[in-house]
C-alpha cells in the first residue's frame, strides 16, 4: 500500500491525522483538472465548474448520506464550522455550549462570536441555562482521538430546541456517514485526511431550513438574485478547485482500498503497546478508539515530536502542552511502522 502513496520511503509517518496523504492516483486526476482549468480559464470557470462541482457534490452526498443540493465544498472543516457560526447571528453574551476536547481552531472561532461555555461530555448538558444558542461537538476529537456519541448529543440538543454544529473533520472515511440521518444542523467534514483527496477539499452540510442564513466566506457574484446556498458558497472568486473536483476519485480509491477494520485493530493495538512502554493508563476505553490514538506521556514534553523526527525520521504529533502523543494508522502503515516508534521511544 505505501506505494500507492507519495510519501517519502524513508520517513515513518504516523501523522495522517493532520493532514492526510494523497495517493498518486488521486494526485493525478488532481492535476488533470489544474491543466484542465489552465487550458481554456474562461470556459472552465465561467462555462463548466458549476455542472463539474455539482456531479462531485451528488457523488461525496452518496458518500456520506446527504442530498447533493444540502451540501457545498470548503477549503476545510474550519471554514465550514466558521460559516455555521455566522448563520447563528450570535451576540457576544450569547453561549454556544462544547465540550471541553475540541479543536482550537474552532474554539477560537466561537470565542471570536460569543461565549464559548466548555464541559465533559458526560456533563454537557448540565450548563445548558437561557443563554444557551446552540451545542457544539467534534465527532471524532482532535487532540484526544475519541469517537464522540454525536447522535445522542444531536438528538438531545434537538429536543431542547437548540441547533448542533459538529465538526466532522477526522469522521469522513473514519466512520459511515448518514448525515440526513443524524439531523445534525450543520455538518462540517474535511475530504483531504481520512478520504485521502487533495488539500484544500472540504464540505459544509447544512439542514435546508438554515441555507438562507449561510453565506460565502466573501460576498461575491453568487449573491444575485436569485442567489441560493449553493451559489452563495460556491462562487467564491477565482480559486482553483481542483481538489474538489478529485473528490470522487478520492472516494472511489478509499472504497477500492477499504482496509479500515485492520487499521482499527494496528492502532488499539499500538495504544495498548504504548502505554505498557509509557507506563501510562489509557485516556478512555477502547471503542471509543478508530484508526487514531492518543497516549500520555508520563511527563510533559513539548520537544518530543521535534526529537522523534531529527533522530529517527519519525513523523507524530505531541499535544496538550506535550502530555499527548496520537499516533495514526492509515492505509499505507503496518506494525513495523509501529514498532519503529516503540523502539525510538525506548532507546
Amino acid at each position: 500500500m505505501r506505494e500507492l502513496f507519495l510519501l517519502d520511503p524513508e520517513v515513518t509517518f504516523l501523522n495522517h491525522g493532520s493532514f492526510g496523504a494523497c495517493p498518486r492516483t488521486v494526485f493525478e486526476r488532481y492535476q488533470h483538472w489544474q491543466r484542465e482549468l489552465e487550458r481554456e480559464p474562461v470556459d472552465f470557470i465561467a462555462r463548466r465548474l458549476g455542472p463539474l462541482l455539482a456531479d462531485a457534490r451528488a457523488v461525496l452526498g452518496e458518500y456520506v448520506g446527504a442530498q447533493a443540493d444540502d451540501l457545498t465544498f470548503v477549503q476545510n472543516a474550519t471554514t465550514g464550522v466558521n460559516l455555521a457560526a455566522r448563520a447563528l447571528d450570535l451576540r457576544p453574551d450569547d453561549e454556544v455550549l462544547a465540550t471541553n476536547l475540541e479543536y482550537g481552531a474552532c474554539r477560537l472561532t466561537w470565542q471570536s462570536m460569543c461565549t464559548l461555555v466548555e464541559a465533559p461530555v458526560d456533563e454537557l448538558f448540565d450548563h445548558v441555562n437561557e443563554k444557551t444558542r446552540a451545542v457544539f461537538v467534534s465527532h471524532i476529537t482532535s487532540e484526544t482521538a475519541l469517537l464522540l456519541p454525536v447522535d445522542e448529543i444531536v438528538s438531545r440538543a434537538r429536543a431542547l430546541g437548540l441547533p448542533t454544529v459538529v465538526d466532522g473533520a477526522h469522521a469522513v472515511a473514519q466512520v459511515d456517514l448518514d448525515l440526513d440521518a443524524l439531523g445534525a444542523d450543520f455538518y462540517s467534514g474535511n475530504c483531504h485526511k481520512w478520504l485521502c483527496a487533495p488539500k484544500g477539499a472540504g464540505f459544509l452540510h447544512v439542514r435546508p431550513e438554515w441555507q438562507e442564513r449561510v453565506g460565502g466566506a466573501i460576498v461575491s457574484w453568487g449573491y444575485e438574485e436569485p442567489a441560493t446556498f449553493i451559489s452563495r458558497t460556491a462562487r467564491q472568486g477565482t480559486r482553483d478547485p481542483a481538489a474538489y473536483l478529485t473528490v470522487p476519485d478520492a472516494i472511489a480509491f478509499t472504497r477500492a482500498h477499504d482496509d479500515r477494520k485492520r487499521c482499527v485493530a494496528l492502532a488499539r493495538e499500538a495504544r495498548r503497546d504504548l502505554c505498557a512502554l509509557l507506563g501510562t493508563e489509557p485516556i478512555a476505553p477502547e471503542e471509543q478508539i478508530l484508526q487514531m490514538a492518543s497516549v500520555r506521556l508520563p511527563e510533559p514534553d513539548e520537544q518530543l515530536s521535534q526529537r522523534l523526527w531529527d533522530e529517527h525520521r519519525i513523523e507524530v504529533p505531541i499535544s496538550h502542552d506535550g502530555t499527548l502523543l496520537r499516533i495514526s494508522i492509515a492505509l499505507y502503515n503496518d506494525r513495523a511502522d509501529v514498532d519503529r516508534l516503540l523502539s525510538a521511544l525506548a532507546g
